[in-house]
C-alpha cells in the first residue's frame, strides 16, 4: 500500500462523464475526481487526466458540461471511460446539443452542470477545472441511485492514468 491507498480504497464516489469543446472538436471521458468546492459563490471542480484527448480538448474550452449518470446507465460510462476520442467519435448516435461555449450536453444525463472554466490547476497527471455554474439541468423529481466507481471499477480505461 502507497501513498493513500488505505483511504481510496474505501471511498466509493460518484461517477460524472465531462464534455468539453473547442476549436470544432468534441471529446468527453469518465471521471470520478470532481465535487463542489464553494457554496458562495457557487463553484465546481473537476480533474481530468492529462494523458486523456478530453484533457487536450478541455484545456482549449471556455465551458465543460459535468454529467451525473443514474446505475443504469453504465453503457454510457463504458463508452466515455473505455473508448479514447484519439480513435472513436463518442457522440455518434447519442442524442445531445451544444450549451453554453459549445459545451456538448447529453440529453439522458439524469442532471448536468455546465460551468465557465476559471482556473485550471496542476494536480500532477490529472489537472483540475474550476468551473462557475451558468446553466444546469432541472432538478430531477426523485433522486436517482447514481452511477459509483463500485459499478465502474472493472472498466479499462481508454487511455491508462
Amino acid at each position: 500500500m502507497t501513498g493513500m491507498d488505505g483511504f481510496t480504497d474505501v471511498l466509493d464516489y460518484p461517477m460524472y462523464v465531462v464534455t468539453a469543446a473547442a476549436d470544432g472538436e468534441r471529446a468527453g471521458c469518465l471521471v470520478g475526481f470532481a465535487s463542489q468546492c464553494s457554496m458562495d459563490p457557487p463553484r465546481f471542480l473537476v480533474w481530468i487526466s492529462t494523458a486523456n484527448h478530453t484533457h487536450r480538448v478541455a484545456h482549449r474550452a471556455s465551458h465543460l458540461a459535468v454529467h451525473a449518470l443514474r446505475r443504469d446507465q453504465k453503457p454510457l460510462a463504458e463508452l466515455f471511460g473505455e473508448r479514447t476520442g484519439d480513435d472513436t467519435d463518442k457522440f455518434a448516435g447519442l442524442e445531445w446539443r451544444p450549451a453554453e461555449g459549445g459545451a456538448p450536453v447529453l440529453a439522458d444525463a439524469c442532471a448536468w452542470l455546465v460551468g465557465r472554466v476559471l482556473d485550471r490547476v496542476d494536480g500532477g497527471d490529472h489537472t483540475g477545472f474550476l468551473l462557475a455554474p451558468v446553466a444546469q439541468s432541472p432538478r430531477p423529481s426523485t433522486t436517482p441511485r447514481l452511477l459509483r466507481f463500485s459499478d465502474v471499477r472493472d472498466l479499462e480505461a481508454g487511455h491508462p492514468a
